[in-house]
């Protein structure tokens, strides 16, 4: 038995200790130091828990309870925005969770079926302005510039002088 076994088995031990199933727990507990350990403080706090007194209820906390719930029961009832109100304040949220999907699938939906409209019935055509035109003709005549360079140097002949064109 290894010691997450044996912890698993503590409570078991703990509560009772002649039960058939414990005798590889207590031979565990014989070996090791840890898991020794681990009983030794779960039987000082069952021992601390059964010297705890509870506190005397006050003597007329019985008739108190009716009076408070004879109080409740005869107030007026809360209005819809009371109600609503202590909903909010009072709650995990849980039930508000499945609405709160629904709204957001509705809200991506209609977020997303607009945006496919408004590109679908206008296509997304962007006209480049003069400085990017006179950009890329001229990035296309640096590479034709480069390609006539490269196909004059290897048809020069061996002996020849460089006839690569003068760039400016």
């Amino acid at each position: 038995m290894n010691c997450k076994t044996c912890k698993a088995a503590l409570p078991i031990l703990l509560l009772d200790p002649a039960a058939p199933q414990n005798s590889a727990a207590r031979a565990h507990i014989a070996v090791c130091s840890a898991c020794a350990l681990e009983l030794s403080s779960l039987h000082s706090t069952l021992d601390l828990l059964d010297t705890w007194q509870a506190p005397a209820i006050s003597p007329y906390f019985d008739q108190k309870l009716a009076v408070r719930l004879r109080e409740m029961q005869s107030a007026p009832a809360a209005g819809w925005f009371e109600q609503l109100r202590s909903r909010l304040l009072f709650n995990t949220g849980r039930q508000f969770r499945p609405m709160l999907a629904a709204a957001m699938v509705l809200v991506l939906i209609a977020g997303g079926g607009s945006i496919g409209i408004a590109n679908f019935q206008h296509p997304h055509s962007v006209l480049a302005s003069a400085t990017v035109n006179d950009l890329q003709n001229f990035d296309k005549n640096e590479q034709a510039l480069q390609q006539m360079d490269q196909l004059l140097q290897d048809n020069a002949p061996a002996g020849s002088s460089d006839l690569s064109l003068p760039r400016s």
